[in-house]
């Protein structure tokens, strides 16, 4: 009899094979390359199973972290992909830095905008990109951007979730798989509250400085000059010893934060989402 790991083990294979199926029957492909757990899982296994080059799109604006771009550049390097940087000037587009419940829409439509053209003028067939099953469960208004431009979201339509795809990544040796979940930078801004460059650095320094503390996950969510800090509750005992805690205060005071607080839930993703329910 067939114990739960191993069931679940079976799952997952049948999962990551009809994952094959469905890359085998594009053309030539596109991935919308982040470096995050998902995409770069997805861009090894496209790259793996297509029989033409496959071509890496990497987005690049304020709201990304540059640590992530370096990371892109050098993957696509190490697997011989064609990697094309496409920079997409999100912070002159007024709908964008208002920030309204539908940002993450007009995010997703600028940024696919300019792939399409590109993989047109490239002859390319089909655009992916790595949302998972996971994603259906949270509010995300930037999937029905990408339903609009039909842009392909093979992870998700081979019902692979989050942890199946980190499980398949550490088979594969990728780099990646126990990679922290990333998102936007800004994620971390109040619906409503105007998106500035000037936020989405201090953003960017503040979290960077804490994962070289050693937080393995972790948010710095800004409230006007408050930064409101989400980290595993694994890690609170951590951050309210004695000398992190000064350091982190200190640090994030010369960033350019007045007032610095522990968000005792934890770490989540979507939190910002919290506000709509």
């Amino acid at each position: 009899m067939m114990d739960n790991n191993e069931a679940k083990i079976d799952s997952i294979q049948a999962k990551s094979e009809r994952l094959e199926k469905i890359i085998k029957g594009y053309g030539k492909i596109a991935v919308a390359f982040s470096g995050g757990v998902d995409s770069t899982f997805l861009l090894k296994t496209v790259n793996d199973l297509s029989n033409v080059n496959t071509v890496a799109f990497t987005f690049v604006s304020a709201v990304f972290p540059k640590q992530e771009i370096d990371f892109t550049r050098t993957f696509c390097a190490d697997e011989g992909i064609d990697h094309i940087i496409i920079e997409v000037p999100l912070l002159d587009n007024e709908d964008f830095i208002k920030n309204t419940e539908t940002r993450c829409y007009t995010c997703k439509k600028l940024l696919f905008e300019h792939a399409v053209e590109l993989a047109g003028e490239l002859d390319i067939t089909h655009i992916c990109e790595g949302s998972n099953a996971d994603d259906e469960s949270d509010y995300r208004p930037g999937k029905k951007a990408i339903k609009e431009m039909g842009i392909l979201s093979p992870l998700k339509e081979a019902g692979l979730t989050k942890d199946e795809i980190r499980f398949l990544s550490r088979k594969m040796n990728l780099p990646t798989w126990e990679k922290p979940a990333m998102a936007c930078l800004a994620t971390r801004i109040p619906y409503g509250k105007s998106i500035t460059k000037t936020q989405l650095s201090m953003i960017e320094k503040a979290e960077s400085y804490l994962a070289d503390l050693g937080f393995s996950q972790v948010r710095v969510r800004i409230h006007d000059d408050v930064a409101r800090l989400e980290i595993m509750p694994e890690d609170f005992e951590k951050m309210i010893s004695p000398l992190i805690r000064e350091q982190v205060y200190s640090e994030l005071s010369d960033i350019g934060f007045s007032y610095v607080s522990l968000d005792l839930k934890g770490y989540r993703t979507g939190s910002m989402n919290e506000s709509l329910k």
